[in-house]
This record gives structure tokens, C-alpha cells and sequence, in this order.
């Protein structure tokens, strides 16, 4: 930077353009601070982009989570209401074709602790023609599940930031340096700020390193499938998801039987729990179904994708869902960060500084919930 120029000012520095970053800028923007939100390439284009497109409150334990993952559907609806962004509330399935799955989900729905009713098979045939009927023993509705189209609507927030809510979005602006509130990026530029909030995503190597190596943090890879547009099926239609899904979100794991499916499925298909395997479906505006997915952890992430493991999750989806044409249209993976036990890693490194990293694979549903509880955290911290 030339003796010249001088850094902008700002109240508020974001630094990573995914929905966690964009979630931060809104939330900030909401209170009136002034707010610049930077990120290294043309568009989001990592996790946030890389996905189903699901808002999916009922993946998330009782409690606190849950009502924080229903705030940030009700943001979400905000910015569906106000033209932003597409929001559709389509709801969820959760299909059993076994009889351990139809007890999970029968005594989850006794618990209610969430908005979750049963339904016989003709009810689920009334509400979509994906469900595969074949062995259907039953399922579960749930009325909280929104869809959003993750390849725009990072775009669209974003733009809406700049245009209704006065945030300075840079894009192409790479951060090569933050020493309190100052921020420099790879240009030479510097901007100051009263406080930075860093939401690199999966990116745990350019800046803080060292925090983020002890963290906890973990990098998990998805692999993800999209099929052509399908016959008699629209964005109305329910996200679909089978019994093998009922062991990878932690809203289950206080159902009795949930142990006996686990070991169940562990004895039966072990790849599954090797590659992580749960299968999912959501339906987009065209009739174009995006399925999946894997999770590999850590070391075993590889940058080429395994064919075994979408042979898999094909294999397991015919078995839930029918489709005119199976035909896949487009394969790719994500990467997101992931902590082992937090619903996000937050951490103040320096005293203008945060870390807010980690949502996993939940951030499209809480990212905006957990950002404002953040915010109301700093204000009452600030007014003390």
C-alpha cells in the first residue's frame, strides 16, 4: 500500500464469501454496522454450492440446536418472502423399508420433540411418486424442511447484501494477512475493522494455521450425483431420505432402537459405514433430482472421485426411490469442515478477531441461526 492510500474503515471485516460468511454480513448489516465481506474467488464456489440444497431442521438433536436450525429456516423464509432468493417448503420423508427404520422413526415421532408425524405407505403415495412402494413398510413426515437452489442463492444473497443492505462484497480478493483489525489482501490493499470474523470454510491453511491444526477441525469429502429432469415431479415434491439416514444425524440417536438398525447395517454393508453412506434425493424446479452422498474424513481424502462409491449410493437409492431414468447427469464432491462435537468452531484468537468455522455438512440449515445467536452473544458482551 502506497503512503497515499489510506485503509478503509469498517465496522465489521468478513472474510469468506459461503454461506457462513454471508450469514455474518446479514446478520451484522442488520444492526447497522458498517460491513465489508471479502472472498478469494469470483463466487462462492466451495461447500455452500456443493450440495442438496436441503434446510433441515429435523437432523438436529432437541434442544437448543433445533430451535436454532428453525431460526434460520425462518431467515431463510424472510429472504424466499422478500424476493431474494427462491425458498420452497416442501417438508421431508424419511422412508422404511425395514422394520428396525419404522421403529426408529415411530418412537422418534413418540418423543415429539420435533413437528414429526407417521405415515402409512398409501399416505406417502399421496404425497410423492419418488417413494419406491416396493416394501414400503411406512414413513415419517416432517412439515420443516425448506429447499433452496445452492447454486445461486450464495450469488443472490450476496448481491442482495450489496444492493438492500449497503455490505461491500469484494470478490477476487484473496486475504493474505489479518493482525488485529487489520486485514491485508493480495493486492496490496489493507481494510481496518473493529472486528474480523474469518469463515474460510475448508480452507484451514492460509490463515491461523496453527489455530485451526488444533481445533478439532476435520475436512470431510462428499461425493454427489445429479440425475436429468424426471416426468410428473416438481419442486413441491418432499426431500427423500432412506433409513440409512437415520444414523447419520444425531436427532435419532436417542431412540432406543436406534442401535439395533446401526449394527444392523454395520453387519449387513460395512462399506457403508466406510464411505459413510447415507442417501438422500431432493427434487429441483426443472424435475432434476440431486442425490447422494459419502462422507471420507481426513486422510482419506482423495482429490479423484471413487466410482465404488457412487455405484453404491445408486445401488441403495433404486431401492427407495423410482425414477423414470436413471441416467446421471453431473457427479461432483465437496469438501466442508467439520467438528467433532461443536456445532460450529468459534473461537476469539485476538481481541478484533474470531474464528467461525466448522458448521459441517448442516451449514446451509444453521448458519444464519447460528450467526445471529453470535451477534446477540457480542452485543451483550459489548453493553456489559
Amino acid at each position: 500500500m502506497s503512503r497515499n492510500e489510506q485503509a478503509e474503515e469498517f465496522d465489521v471485516a468478513i472474510i469468506g464469501g459461503g454461506i457462513v460468511g454471508l450469514a455474518h454480513a446479514w446478520r451484522a448489516a442488520s444492526r447497522g454496522h458498517r460491513v465489508v465481506l471479502l472472498e478469494r474467488t469470483q463466487i462462492a464456489e466451495g461447500a455452500s454450492v456443493r450440495n442438496f440444497g436441503m434446510i433441515w431442521p429435523v437432523g438436529q438433536p432437541a434442544g437448543e440446536l433445533y430451535q436454532i436450525a428453525l431460526q434460520s429456516r425462518d431467515f431463510w423464509l424472510q429472504l424466499g418472502s422478500q424476493g431474494v432468493t427462491p425458498v420452497q417448503s416442501c417438508g421431508s420423508l424419511h422412508l422404511a423399508h425395514q422394520a428396525d427404520e419404522l421403529d426408529v422413526l415411530r418412537e422418534f415421532c413418540e418423543q415429539q420433540t420435533h413437528q414429526a408425524s407417521m405415515l402409512n405407505p398409501q399416505q406417502i403415495a399421496e404425497r410423492t411418486k419418488l417413494a419406491n412402494q416396493s416394501g414400503l413398510l411406512g414413513g415419517m413426515y416432517s412439515p420443516t424442511e425448506l429447499r433452496v437452489d445452492p447454486r445461486t442463492a450464495s450469488h443472490s444473497i450476496a448481491q442482495w447484501l450489496m444492493d438492500e443492505q449497503q455490505v461491500v462484497c469484494r470478490f477476487n480478493t484473496p486475504v493474505t494477512s489479518v493482525l488485529g483489525g487489520n486485514v491485508t489482501t493480495a493486492d496490496g490493499k489493507q481494510w481496518n475493522a473493529n472486528r474480523v470474523i474469518i469463515c474460510s470454510g475448508s480452507d484451514l491453511q492460509t490463515l491461523y494455521p496453527g489455530e485451526f491444526a488444533c481445533s478439532g477441525l476435520k475436512l470431510c469429502k462428499l461425493q454427489m450425483l445429479r440425475t436429468g429432469p424426471q416426468h410428473g415431479i416438481d419442486e413441491t415434491t418432499p426431500h427423500i431420505a432412506s433409513g440409512l439416514t437415520l444414523r447419520h444425524y444425531t436427532s435419532f440417536e436417542s431412540c432406543n432402537a436406534h442401535r439395533k438398525l446401526r449394527e444392523r447395517i454395520a453387519s449387513e454393508s460395512p462399506l457403508l459405514d466406510q464411505y459413510g453412506i447415507h442417501v438422500m434425493a431432493s427434487v429441483f424446479p426443472d424435475g432434476e433430482v440431486v442425490l447422494g452422498d459419502s462422507h471420507e474424513y481426513g486422510e482419506n481424502i482423495s482429490p479423484f472421485d471413487n466410482a465404488e462409491i457412487d455405484d453404491l449410493i445408486l445401488h441403495e437409492l433404486r431401492k427407495v426411490i423410482q425414477l423414470d431414468d436413471w441416467v446421471i447427469k453431473q457427479r461432483w464432491h465437496g469438501i466442508y469442515a467439520k467438528h467433532g462435537t461443536l456445532p460450529v468452531f468459534e473461537k476469539q484468537i485476538e481481541p478484533k478477531v474470531h474464528l467461525f468455522v466448522g458448521t459441517g455438512g448442516a451449514g446451509m440449515t444453521m448458519s444464519f441461526g447460528l450467526a445471529e445467536q453470535a451477534w446477540q452473544r457480542w452485543e451483550t458482551e459489548s453493553n456489559e
